[in-house]
């Protein structure tokens, strides 16, 4: 634990990283945080204090339990068949070439394909949805600085505005147990509804998140895998480990570094008393490398188990695409250790330049182009 100058405290062990996520006197609410930072009523903190993960009950749980139908182990299921084929189709396209950028052409084209489907987004009006999310979570950087600023409201107000279009449209189509839109419009929880600037916003945090998640767990792993080329080969050899594997990414670099909560009340944390409305600075990166929770922490262990990592948060806010984000990883990078002999950079990878979020905005790499021609040819 570390007291900072402003007051606020960052947390970094395990433990203490755990009572954050499990204690019902941590508000995630942040309009006092986001005031200042983005301005009232500019669309940045319209949408941050409108959308699900900065937001308490009973607004979370209003939203949560309307987005959860879309996220049932059956509405899964059902997505599986359309993964696979987005994934087969994007590892087809560079087949030939026997080179492309992991990032830009695969690991963020998989999550905006499949958010843009459970919403609805035409195949053509999909271009421009990687520079919105980027410039709305580049926004919520510790330090955010004018550019960054304009370009999330800038982002925020084309996305918003188009979605008003698409909205409109759907509502005038019937309710649909398979259509996220559709659910979000038509939905009730207790008789309510949400207003439409609720579900816009939402609609956002929706691709921001899936978006972010997905493309960093593949790229990260993958990077984590090429830097450890004994597990890559291990799990070569045995396939049955992709599963330890995914979460072991999800762990050794979590697309989410840092996550923030407010404290309601007195509370002890890690021995220190802490008083009612100090700011906790989550150290999620940082606890998922405790030692006195994960033996030997550095060291990327395909096979590590047990794994109880907080990449995807815990309680209440856990993060409710994470199902998906591990379908959608499992599926990717069993098809490109599958598929792709001699998988290597090719060329030096670009980091995100991010503190929140850990990812890559570039990483090339290339493989055995004969091997994957010989695959592609029948007998």
């Amino acid at each position: 634990m570390k007291r900072l100058p402003d007051g606020s405290v960052f947390l970094s062990r395990y433990a203490d990283v755990a009572v954050c996520y499990r204690d019902a006197r941590m508000s995630s609410d942040k309009k006092a945080e986001f005031g200042p930072k983005f301005g009232v009523g500019t669309p940045l903190y319209r949408h941050h204090t409108t959308s699900l993960v900065f937001n308490d009950p009973p607004l979370h749980s209003r939203v949560r339990k309307l987005l959860a139908a879309a996220f049932t182990p059956r509405a899964l299921a059902a997505l599986q068949p359309r993964i696979e084929a987005i994934v087969d189709g994007l590892i087809a396209r560079h087949a030939d070439d026997g080179r492309m950028d992991l990032v830009e052409d695969f690991a963020f084209q998989l999550p905006v394909e499949v958010i843009c489907d459970m919403l609805g987004v035409p195949a053509g009006e999909r271009s421009p949805f990687r520079r919105y999310s980027l410039a709305i979570l580049g926004a919520l950087e510790p330090v955010a600085g004018p550019e960054r600023q304009a370009a999330g409201n800038a982002a925020v107000a084309e996305f918003s505005a188009y979605l008003d279009e698409l909205v409109a449209t759907r509502r005038q189509w019937p309710a649909d147990d398979h259509d996220v839109l559709g659910t979000l419009i038509h939905g009730e929880i207790d008789g309510e509804r949400l207003t439409h600037d609720e579900l816009v916003q939402n609609c956002i945090f929706l691709l921001n998140a899936g978006h972010e998640t997905t493309t960093n767990l593949i790229g990260n792993t993958i990077d984590a895998l090429l830097r450890f080329p004994d597990e890559l080969q291990r799990l070569k050899g045995n396939p049955g480990l992709l599963k330890t594997c995914i979460e072991e990414g999800l762990r050794f670099e979590s697309s989410n570094q840092l996550g923030n909560r407010r404290l309601t009340t007195d509370l002890e944390i890690g021995g220190e008393r802490l008083a009612a409305g100090t700011y906790l600075h989550i150290g999620i990166g940082a606890a998922n490398r405790d030692p006195a929770q994960f033996p030997e922490p550095d060291r990327f262990d395909a096979g590590r188990e047990p794994n109880r990592h907080f990449a995807f948060g815990s309680g209440v806010h856990m993060c409710l695409g994470a199902v998906l984000a591990r379908l959608e990883g499992t599926i990717a990078i069993a098809r490109l250790v599958d598929s792709l002999d001699g998988l290597v950079r090719d060329g030096t990878p670009e980091r995100g330049g991010r503190a929140r979020f850990r990812g890559f905005n570039r990483y090339p790499v290339a493989w055995n182009r004969a091997t994957t021609e010989q695959r592609k040819t029948p007998g």
